[in-house]
């Protein structure tokens, strides 16, 4: 799957990048809060995508079910291009501090292997990380860096 242009305008400032994520999953709630430590710029900017912002930049993006956003893809929306999967976990690492871009090799594995383990880990991480009935609430310090 090519990445979906979109218009980012609605979605952020230039220069960010939006990361929608499963707002009641323990293991993309533990991603979110690994990505701000990280990101001491504040580039990264984040709503579930089971929020109104999330629904309409998936929708911006073209991304709806099936083979779109479900509640187990993290997408990455940035300079008009909606990444998913794989693709969007790379992207991610491919703007963290080192050491994570090094994970970007594995853009070198297809990206059909990549998305079967992706789909794997996604299946269960409710399981194996646990659930909540909504998105928890963020501290007051990284609230901002938060859409919904």
């Amino acid at each position: 799957m090519t990445p979906n242009p979109v218009d980012p305008t609605p979605l952020g400032t230039t220069g960010t990048t939006l990361v929608l994520f499963d707002g009641t999953c323990a293991l993309c709630d533990g991603f979110v809060r690994f990505v701000i430590a990280r990101d001491p710029d504040g580039r990264f900017r984040f709503a579930p995508l089971q929020g109104d912002t999330g629904r309409r930049a998936c929708a911006a993006a073209g991304l709806t079910e099936p083979g779109g956003a479900g509640p187990d893809t993290v997408v990455v929306l940035e300079d008009g291009v909606a990444r998913v999967r794989s693709d969007a976990v790379l992207a991610i690492a491919a703007r963290l501090p080192f050491p994570w871009p090094i994970l970007t090799v594995g853009r070198w594995a297809p990206r059909s292997l990549r998305d079967a383990l992706y789909r794997w880990v996604a299946r269960h991480r409710h399981h194996w990380f646990g659930r909540s009935s909504a998105c928890p609430v963020p501290d007051p310090g990284i609230r901002g860096r938060f859409l919904e």
